[in-house]
């Protein structure tokens, strides 16, 4: 997963989830009212250090850990008929298990992925693959991204299963590997080799969702509907070159350069979608001075320009969240020290808006660089995802459970400027919603870094907060 740090945001408002959702009570009455459970927090916490400690990174694969997964599903009789373990290799294997319903409706789809990033013992305090309680935290690699978030999953659909519900459709999960790396990602291969197994109405990908908490306190949950995509294009400069003791006018650093100077003073325009203008207009609720007045301007038609560059200049995330954005990343160019160069080569990294164009970022460089010599070439292929369309059934639910677990935090939908499985799953027409009650705080994000690690009370408040949110889901 790629996590980008996310700023403050507040919301003033709570919607209430509708009682066409639930049978007999709200979701939050039952959020209210469910008592504690202490033996789910053990079989969590038990599986929690089981992932923790299989290693699954892309040098190993994740089998053994959706073996072991499979196993305890098993002993928790699901049948048989009801687990798969498959993948593209042997050590490459996903866990898909369904959960059978009364099919009322279609099913819902959860995911997580099993793979970690590499860890090294000397980068770390500790054995980055031995589970470690400490000072409040659990330790290890995965920690956070996201085994907590899988042990979640497997534990939920373990409890609710031993407490006999039949939920009112199927509920599929699945545990995959791949998406930090490799040629084998799990989503992609089950959708291009056995798609029925992960059909369903939507998805609800913890990974691209969570809790934010800022000194201390618990203050946003960020519901991922779409992620921006990612491409890079090379620019280049060639040139005859020569005696670097007798400089001419034309020289392809100095021409590249100037490109690209031109390229760092563009902006692309303000584009808001469904997604970001809620983001906007929850974020304006509880603001103050000329922060609230630009992020109420920008939601007017036609967007204050003015209003958008102050917004843009205060934060980075906002800018991100307003526009397709290409940078300059990595510069090479010369091939002597006392020659003129005879070509000069830059990488430009773009994140586009989910319903931007490739052709339009393409034809905007070429205007901004306004220079023929200046050779543009796309250096990957974009995956272009469309935006899922915001469910109130759904942000109803999470809006009351959150009020009743976390009073005062807020709910608001958000589009990742990093990238997730959830990607391929929207291409394939399966909307995806981030979703976690999971928190973290947000200026110390140690994923895929050094001590890897997960708040003890945070774990077993987010392991609640999904067993309240299946049983609302399905009854």
């Amino acid at each position: 997963m790629l996590k980008t740090i996310r700023p403050l945001i507040t919301y003033g408002f709570i919607f209430f989830m509708a009682s066409a959702l639930a049978a007999n009570a709200s979701p939050v009455q039952m959020a209210k009212t469910a008592a504690p459970a202490p033996a789910s927090h053990k079989l969590a916490l038990d599986i929690f250090k089981e992932l923790v400690e299989i290693r699954t990174t892309l040098d190993i694969g994740s089998t053994k850990a959706s073996e072991a997964m499979a196993q305890r599903l098993r002993a928790a009789v699901f049948p048989e008929s009801d687990i798969q373990v498959l993948g593209p290799r042997p050590n490459n294997k996903n866990l898909v298990v369904r959960y059978r319903g009364r099919g009322k409706l279609r099913p819902i789809l959860f995911i997580g992925h099993l793979d970690v990033v590499q860890a090294r013992r000397e980068d770390w305090s500790f054995d980055p693959f031995t589970f470690l309680e400490k000072d409040g935290y659990f330790y290890g690699r995965g920690t956070t991204d996201m085994k907590n978030k899988d042990a979640d999953l497997v534990a939920n659909f373990i409890r609710l299963k031993q407490e006999g519900l039949i939920p009112n459709r199927d509920l599929i999960l699945a545990l995959t590997d791949g998406e930090e790396g490799g040629d084998a990602n799990g989503i992609q291969w089950l959708l291009a080799n056995h798609r029925d197994l992960i059909e369903a109405e939507f998805c609800l990908n913890p990974d691209g969702g969570g809790g934010d908490i800022k000194n201390g306190k618990p203050v946003v949950m960020e519901v991922q509907t779409s992620e921006k995509i990612y491409f890079s294009y090379q620019l280049e400069v060639k040139n005859k070159g020569g005696h670097s003791s007798l400089p001419v006018p034309e020289n392809a650093i100095y021409r590249l350069a100037a490109g690209l100077t031109r390229l760092a003073k563009f902006e692309f325009p303000i584009k808001l979608n469904e997604t970001t203008r809620m983001y906007f207009e929850r974020r304006a609720i509880r603001e103050t001075g000329q922060t609230k007045a630009d992020m109420l301007a920008i939601l007017k038609t036609p967007i204050d320009t003015a209003a958008a560059g102050r917004l843009a200049a205060e934060s980075a995330y906002y800018n991100a969240m307003m526009r397709t954005t290409c940078v300059a990343t990595m510069l090479s160019a010369g091939h002597a020290e006392n020659a003129l160069p005879q070509s000069a080569r830059a990488i430009v990294n773009c994140r586009m808006l989910p319903d931007d164009t490739p052709e339009n970022v393409l034809a905007t460089l070429k205007r901004v660089l306004s220079d023929g010599e200046i050779i543009i070439t796309r250096i990957d292929e974009p995956f272009l995802s469309p935006l899922s369309p915001l469910r109130k059934d759904l942000m109803d639910v999470l809006d009351g459970l959150a009020a009743a677990m976390w009073p005062g935090v807020i709910v608001t939908p958000t589009m990742s400027t990093g990238a997730t499985d959830g990607r391929m799953l929207r291409r394939a027409g399966i909307p995806v919603y981030g979703v976690s009650g999971m928190f973290g705080d947000m200026d110390d994000v140690r994923a895929h870094g050094k001590d890897e690690r997960q708040g003890v009370k945070e774990f077993y408040d987010g392991v609640d907060f999904t067993y309240r949110l299946i049983k609302a889901l399905s009854q």
